[in-house]
């Protein structure tokens, strides 16, 4: 894949951001060699490779999934301003 000027001055132009010549230059050869980088990534063959989870293998060490806390949901409910079975009211920001 290949990017020209007109496509960084219209990503500019969509990002509303005021490029000047040399940073367009610039822009579009570093943005030219992430994508020759990218080309060259797919080009590897990858059969027979098995996806990873992580690159060492490391195994994170879990706690047991349970509760520590006591539930506390009325203390806090029965300070807020509004509240409904349950859930926080809270005002209408969206029209």
């Amino acid at each position: 894949m290949t990017i020209e000027r007109a496509d960084i001055e219209k990503l500019a132009e969509l990002a509303r951001i005021e490029l000047n010549e040399a940073t367009i230059t610039e822009t579009t050869r570093s943005i030219a060699d992430v994508l020759a980088l990218v080309d060259q990534l797919q080009a590897a063959d990858t059969d027979g490779v098995e996806p990873m989870a992580h690159p060492t293998d490391a195994v994170q060490r879990l706690r047991p999934d349970e509760v520590t806390e006591t539930n506390q949901r009325e203390a806090f409910q029965a300070i807020a301003p509004a509240t409904e079975e349950g859930l926080y009211l809270v005002p209408k920001v969206i029209e």
